[in-house]
């Protein structure tokens, strides 16, 4: 079993806080990218991916391309990749309101 807050093979014992009351918060010491860089690249590959759509679409409405094909997979490719987003948006603000409804 894994210890994700790191709490249970401390020094300290199980159930002490790391830095303790009044103490200096750490830093986790995670390897991988933190929670707000991966959601700032998710949210610039959507817009990547709507925009590409949008410039299909008006290609085809132009005449500058001829391939429907392109330009349905470009759209569906994109509204996937936002109703995506849309869930993980839904899930962050349910467990949101979870944390906000716990008493302390």
């Amino acid at each position: 079993m894994s210890d994700p807050l790191g709490l249970i093979g401390s020094a300290g014992g199980m159930g002490q806080v790391p830095g303790g009351i009044g103490g200096a918060a750490q830093k986790p010491t995670g390897n991988g990218p933190d929670f707000k860089s991966v959601l700032m690249g998710n949210l610039k590959e959507v817009n990547a991916l709507q925009q590409d759509a949008t410039q299909a679409a008006e290609d085809l409405i132009t005449g500058k391309r001829d391939d429907i094909e392109g330009v349905i997979a470009a759209t569906d490719k994109a509204d996937t990749a936002f109703k995506m987003l849309q869930a993980m948006r839904n899930q962050v603000m349910q467990a949101y309101d979870e944390v906000k409804q716990m008493r302390v």
